[in-house]
């Protein structure tokens, strides 16, 4: 028979193989670095020019960023940081380096969400956010899965409960409750709304006073900072069961949306959701709060059948939503609309004519809702997965370099039909 105790004890033997792994993908410091990227990459991949071109230009303005020459190598290699300044300060053929973003609107926000485990969401989240960075943007990462696969490959595994989503959630209940209880005519019918007290369980944590930089974590890209999650955030689905209890009237679902819309509109320009694999409190704030819906599914015919039973259940769920109508803050509508949803194929294979078959039937009952581009797989991607990394962090001289162009290709693809996608969502928003 066994007990709580085994458990406990082979989670002790799994957390000396992280250990292990750790040491093997992080720096001698335990932490996650950002590599370099060369003028090779920088020039065709990155700005998408011709490297002659940007040596060129390097040569003839001395104030350039330089970036390093390795030992025993003629090529150089920059930084984000170098990469960023020179995408600001350059011009190729009269064309600017910097991403499309409208003025006066804030960071548009995308949610990754399927509850069919492997689905790939944490992989595309991951990719996205790191694609979108070398573009050029400033990205916010939220992970709302308890497994914290996002966090984990983004460097933080030492993250407290407090500032997680679920923090952000019982943070929002104290709030909503004393902005209700100040309210003296708030239901529709001109009744006074009952008070509602909150145990010191509750209000004793100190999350009201926690501000919303508190929440926000750099990683080891100076342009993604992330909202992390951990393994302890797994009891959220309880305790939101119970802050429901204590007030009836929390709008639960908007809770983190609340929480972004403090953030100064300029602070990014992308937000990404990592969803966890079901429909429940933490994944109904990620939609709720999300412009765009993107939803990854795996190209076999059980991954259609989970992926159809998602979007019947989260359709459900989002009606369900409108009982909220009149107990929302002002200018709030709990009818929630996307500027856009995309279903995107993930560990698709060309020559798989299963994976072609469902492709079809994927366009035939989703289309124009499917992304033309799936994500393939390759045995770079496979690695890049091993090391909780992302194929843009693996320097290709760790593999053939057409092993490693075709599994960046293959995001690069994905990842320019999102922002493409973005894009458009970004001119429906209202401006700040």
């Amino acid at each position: 028979m066994f007990t709580y105790a085994d458990l406990a004890k082979l989670q002790a033997q799994s957390l000396k193989m992280q250990g292990h792994i750790r040491h093997q993908t992080y720096s001698p410091e335990m932490e996650k670095t950002l590599r370099r990227f060369s003028s090779w990459e920088v020039a065709e991949l990155i700005f998408k020019t011709n490297p002659s071109t940007l040596r060129g230009r390097l040569a003839a303005d001395p104030s350039l960023p330089e970036g390093q020459v390795e030992e025993e190598g003629r090529q150089r290699w920059y930084s984000l940081e170098e990469i960023n300044e020179l995408r600001r300060k350059l011009k190729i053929k009269n064309r600017s380096l910097m991403p499309p973003r409208p003025a006066g609107k804030r960071a548009v926000r995308a949610a990754i969400a399927n509850f069919k485990g492997g689905a790939g969401k944490s992989t595309v989240a991951l990719h996205f956010a790191h694609a979108a960075a070398l573009d050029g943007y400033r990205v916010l990462a939220v992970d709302f899965d308890p497994q914290a696969t996002l966090s984990h490959s983004m460097g933080l595994s030492d993250v407290s409960e407090e500032v997680t989503v679920w923090g952000i959630m019982a943070r929002d209940l104290i709030r909503e409750t004393e902005r209700m209880n100040a309210v003296q005519g708030g239901a529709e019918s001109g009744a006074t709304l009952p008070q509602r007290k909150l145990p010191a369980s509750v209000t004793g944590m100190g999350l009201s006073e926690l501000r919303a930089t508190d929440f926000i974590k750099p990683t080891s890209w100076p342009t993604i900072d992330l909202i992390p999650s951990c393994a302890n955030a797994a009891f959220v689905e309880f305790a939101s069961a119970q802050y429901r209890h204590l007030n009836p009237e929390w709008s639960f679902f908007a809770a983190v949306s609340r929480y972004l819309d403090t953030i100064p509109p300029d602070a990014y320009d992308l937000i990404i959701f990592d969803c966890p694999p079901a429909i429940g409190y933490q994944s109904m704030n990620a939609v709720f709060a999300a412009d765009v819906l993107y939803i990854p599914s795996g190209p076999g015919y059980w991954e259609y059948d989970s992926t159809t039973s998602f979007i019947g259940q989260l359709s459900e769920a989002l009606e369900d939503l409108g009982r909220f109508r009149g107990r929302l803050p002002s200018g709030t509508d709990p009818v929630k609309a996307f500027a856009d949803i995309k279903f995107l194929l993930t560990r698709f294979e060309p020559n798989n004519d299963l994976h072609r078959a469902m492709q079809s039937a994927f366009n035939q009952v989703f289309k124009p809702h499917v992304a033309e581009h799936p994500i393939e797989m390759t045995r770079a991607v496979e690695q890049s997965g091993r090391f909780l990394s992302s194929i843009y962090e693996m320097d290709y001289r760790q593999m053939t370099r057409e092993t490693w162009r075709r599994a960046r290709a293959s995001f690069d693809r994905a990842y320019d039909e999102f922002r493409a996608t973005l894009v458009d969502a970004w001119d429906k928003l209202e401006n700040e």
